[in-house]
């Protein structure tokens, strides 16, 4: 799913923009207008002149704002533009890195067009950079083009996953966020999981999971990446020692997006299935029960089945006592809370416990009344899941 992430910036949404034409002054609209912009920004980046050839970027930046036609029909600027990121002047490297942005958003094969011109390189480079917008830029501009499967294995080659790492720890708010999406993009790639490990990302993980608001794609990103590390020792190692570790995905698994929870829910399950004499007491800590009753009535299918999973190995013996006696979510609760210190939590948990039996009745008397009647599903699409920045 294409995310608009950026707060420092004004990034319109590729998913709503309906404008499929070049962007050009009120006074110059007509459709020969937008082919005369669009010719005369390819020949003016082509120019041995720096300064026509700065005009010609931003020209270039601006017609690609929001038109996905623009973008096919400039893809003939990404050679010179990229070869304006290797000039000793920060107004280019900065005009062309944003112009190429601009280029890559929701095109494919520019994306893999920009990799072939020689673009990753300096872009990687950028990273190191002092100048803070360059660097935001250049983080961008990878998160864009680490949403083509193809260029997942070039970049992490490159070695971009440690300098992203480094971002994460210490660049700007925003560079922050597009640098674990761009590790979120890497990590689905074969391999690219234990290169992310090896750069210890997981303390800078938790505090940007810690920071950001818990139903926000950032919050999705950040606790995706996690169940993905939990699936290594060194990963559940990493967040069990890191302060609040725990507690920041239970409050995930709380507060959440839907997805975001079944992420949460995810990392936690994976845990205590690993190791559950280790990670048990640690998730117990964080005070889970609550939000995993919430799930097993009102969460996704898949996370309802894992919260009954979870909540049966969280118990002091994860089996059933006896076939002829089988265990309902209640009775398995009701196990845990009697081993739970602190009022407050045991007061929550059979609170939660008595609205969940309501909600689970009320629930099942819809699901009657639904089959009564007659009717047809309608079939819903099925949104992509592949993240970039949107353009800028």
């Amino acid at each position: 799913m294409d995310s608009d992430t950026h707060v420092s910036f004004h990034f319109p949404n590729p998913d709503t923009d309906t404008d499929d034409t070049c962007r050009v002054p009120s006074s110059s609209s007509s459709s020969s207008s937008s082919s005369s912009a669009v010719h005369q920004a390819l020949q003016l980046i082509q120019s041995d002149d720096l300064d026509l050839k700065l005009q010609a970027a931003r020209e270039i930046r601006r017609l690609t704002k929001t038109s996905q036609r623009c973008r096919r029909q400039l893809a003939g600027a990404i050679k010179p533009l990229v070869s304006m990121l290797r000039l000793d002047s920060l107004d280019c490297n900065e005009a062309a890195l944003l112009a190429l942005l601009n280029l890559a958003v929701k095109d494919e094969k520019n994306k893999i067009n920009i990799m072939d011109a020689g673009g990753l390189q300096p872009i990687i480079s950028f990273l190191q950079s002092r100048n803070l917008s360059l660097q935001e830029y250049a983080t961008a501009s990878l998160l864009t083009l680490s949403a083509s499967t193809i260029n997942k294995p070039l970049i992490s080659a490159s070695g971009a996953i440690p300098l992203l790492v480094e971002i994460l720890r210490q660049g700007s708010p925003q560079a922050k966020v597009d640098s674990v999406m761009a590790l979120y993009n890497l990590s689905t790639h074969t391999n690219n999981l234990s290169i992310i490990l090896e750069a210890k990302p997981m303390p800078s993980i938790v505090s940007l999971l810690k920071s950001c608001k818990k139903s926000s794609k950032t919050a999705e990103r950040c606790s995706a990446l996690i169940e993905s590390l939990v699936d290594f020792d060194e990963g559940r190692t990493a967040l069990t020692s890191e302060e609040g570790g725990v507690l920041a995905v239970v409050e995930v698994l709380e507060n959440g997006s839907p997805q975001s929870r079944e992420h949460a829910l995810g990392a936690l399950l994976t845990m205590c299935q690993s190791d559950r004499c280790k990670y048990r007491e640690p998730i117990l800590r964080e005070g889970v029960i609550p939000g995993l009753l919430e799930l097993t009535v009102q969460g996704t299918p898949k996370s309802q089945i894992k919260a009954r999973t979870l909540l049966q190995l969280l118990r002091d013996s994860p089996y059933p006592r006896s076939e002829l006696q089988p265990d309902t979510i209640e009775n398995i609760v009701c196990d845990i809370i009697s081993q739970i210190d602190g009022e407050d939590q045991s007061g929550k948990a059979k609170k939660m416990l008595a609205e969940m039996v309501q909600v689970s009745m009320e629930q099942s008397l819809r699901h009657l009344q639904q089959r009564a009647l007659v009717c047809t599903p309608t079939d819903l699409p099925i949104a992509s899941c592949t993240s970039e920045v949107s353009s800028k």
